[in-house]
């Protein structure tokens, strides 16, 4: 299993840069997990339009899943691409999805995309990827964290989520964890996202493999969050940044 990061920004893009989106390959299958500002041209960078095999999506806040749009513009009024694409979202979340387009939009748009629903803590399958769900404390919102599994490799994915015991579920033993890591000491800890030091606890109690942070505070210095993250967890860190790449093997 191989993550590419396409977009890796909190709320909103620094120059260059996208907000949350990455593609996940395995065996051939490209499933695009979160579809954030720029994503899709980063995609383009990897793969052809054409080429995404299923897509999902966090949770309902645009700066995962805005893209989404362009997307379907280019696979159904470009036709590229072969209608019925897999979308996996959260609950509710597919008529608010279409009410920003036209009405003509709409009904092509569920041709274009395959749309399922998914409850947190349901599970799923798309290609060759196993999927568990994990309900996140965001906002009150239904907000997805992913435990990926495909042939034993595991790959751990919280979206966006404050403190809860629910990380564990989906971290535990994980090949590789990718955490949202949006504050540092130095800011107020509101509920609803993590500093890097909560999300490298999160991995040190989890017993993942490696942590990647990502979904960072764009004004923020990246570095000062990988330093606190590591007075916690004494594994590999990295930082998500756009087009890198990693490993999840077992």
């Amino acid at each position: 299993m191989k993550l590419i990061v396409l977009g890796a920004s909190g709320t909103w893009p620094n120059p260059g840069s996208a907000t949350s989106g990455y593609l996940v390959q395995h065996d051939g299958f490209n499933l695009w997990v979160d579809a954030g500002t720029g994503t899709l041209a980063n995609l383009q960078r990897h793969i052809d339009l054409a080429d995404i095999h299923g897509i999902v999506i966090s949770h309902e806040h645009p700066d995962h899943f805005v893209d989404l749009y362009p997307c379907f513009y280019a696979r159904h009024y470009g036709e590229i691409g072969t209608p019925d694409l897999p979308v996996f979202v959260p609950t509710d979340f597919t008529q608010k999805l279409a009410d920003v387009v036209s009405v003509d939009s709409q009904v092509v748009m569920r041709r274009a995309f395959a749309f399922t629903e998914v409850a947190p803590g349901e599970s799923f399958e798309v290609g060759p990827f196993r999927v568990k769900t994990e309900p996140m404390a965001h906002l009150g919102i239904p907000a997805l964290g992913f435990r990926m599994n495909a042939d034993g490799a595991v790959f751990a994915y919280t979206g966006d989520t404050g403190p809860t015991h629910r990380i564990g579920e989906i971290a535990r033993d994980a090949n590789l964890f990718l955490t949202e890591a949006t504050w540092q000491d130095r800011d107020d800890l509101l509920p609803f996202h993590l500093s890097s030091r909560q999300a490298a606890i999160q991995a040190r109690e989890a017993g993942v493999g490696r942590l990647v942070l990502t979904h960072i505070w764009p004004t923020l210095d990246k570095e000062v969050s990988r330093g606190q993250a590591a007075e916690e967890y004494i594994g590999p860190i990295d930082l998500a940044t756009e087009g890198a790449s990693f490993e999840v093997a077992e």
